[in-house]
């Protein structure tokens, strides 16, 4: 069966990035690491591949070199049930170097760029009412971690009838 995998590209950092996701999310595990000796751009290099789950999605990561580097064109979208996950996630994913963005996003220490969304947000955004869910949006722009009591009071302004 054809299946899609994220492969992250790092200088030298994609086992201890593969093992800090692991702790932090559940249901992910390491599940091999290779090296391979004599390859990489200029030939003389080792190269190394950690394949790992991450919430039950498979990712590879890459050992090669300060090539190319990780930026905010792609992003790991976590989907939390409650305010509580995105605080913990947040924390965990900002800690030692990591840096909030804007609108839910964040870089973690290793430069890979992550959004940590309360399901609430999709659905006050899926609202028919469409003043209400644009408050909702106009809320959620000035937030850096997004903030569910915030989103909610947003939904709960007076409208227009």
């Amino acid at each position: 069966m054809t299946s899609i995998t994220p492969h992250l590209w790092f200088d030298n950092q994609a086992f201890e990035a593969a093992e800090f996701y692991c702790s932090i999310f559940p249901n992910s595990r390491i599940i091999e690491r290779q090296t391979f000796e004599n390859t990489g751009p200029s030939g003389d290099d080792t190269a190394s591949t950690v394949d790992f789950e991450v919430m039950g999605q498979r990712v590879i990561a890459l050992n090669a070199g300060p090539h190319f580097q990780l930026n905010e064109a792609f992003s790991f979208f976590v989907e939390c049930d409650t305010q509580e996950e995105v605080d913990a996630y947040w924390a965990k994913l900002t800690a030692d170097g990591g840096a909030e963005v804007q609108c839910g996003w964040l870089k973690d220490r290793f430069g890979v760029s992550w959004q940590i969304v309360p399901k609430l947000l999709g659905e006050l955004l899926q609202d028919p009412a469409r003043e209400r869910a644009n408050n909702v949006m106009q809320a959620m722009l000035k937030m850096k971690k997004i903030d569910s009591d915030a989103l909610r009071a947003a939904y709960d302004q007076p409208i227009n009838a």
